[in-house]
């Protein structure tokens, strides 16, 4: 890890999806809301969103190392859903590393909105709040 190595933060707000970054290391971005420049990174943080998390809502706890690229249909990656008004979307299925825990993690006590941050590994790594 460099100081300068870039960071993508993500959001999960799915249990599915947080099992699927940990157990199968992938995790998906639209092609039409990925960051400019959020392809160019060495790390994947992921900021869990949503009641499904429980205590963990609201920060960002689990990072993973990026390891590659694939474009994919939503249907193909998701098969159980393909009846989704998305199915027919292009994704980005970014490949991850084993999933580490962010500890202290890098809460949002403010509650402001999150879709993607790019940032820097030295930034990330002593981050204790958005």
């Amino acid at each position: 890890m460099y100081p300068e190595d870039r960071v993508l933060v993500g959001v999960i707000n799915r249990q599915r999806d947080l099992l699927c970054a940990r157990d199968q290391r992938w995790y998906r971005v639209p092609v039409a809301h990925m960051p400019r420049g959020g392809l160019y990174v060495a790390y994947v943080a992921f900021f869990l969103s949503g009641a499904v998390f429980r205590e963990r809502s609201g920060g960002v706890h689990y990072y993973a190392r990026y390891t590659g690229l694939e474009l994919a249909y939503r249907r193909d990656l998701l098969p159980d859903e393909a009846a989704h008004p998305r199915a027919g979307e292009v994704y980005y299925k970014m490949q991850l590393g084993d999933l580490c825990e962010k500890l202290p993690p890098v809460l949002n006590s403010a509650r402001r909105p999150v879709t993607f941050i790019l940032t820097t590994w030295e930034r990330f790594s002593v981050a204790r709040q958005l």
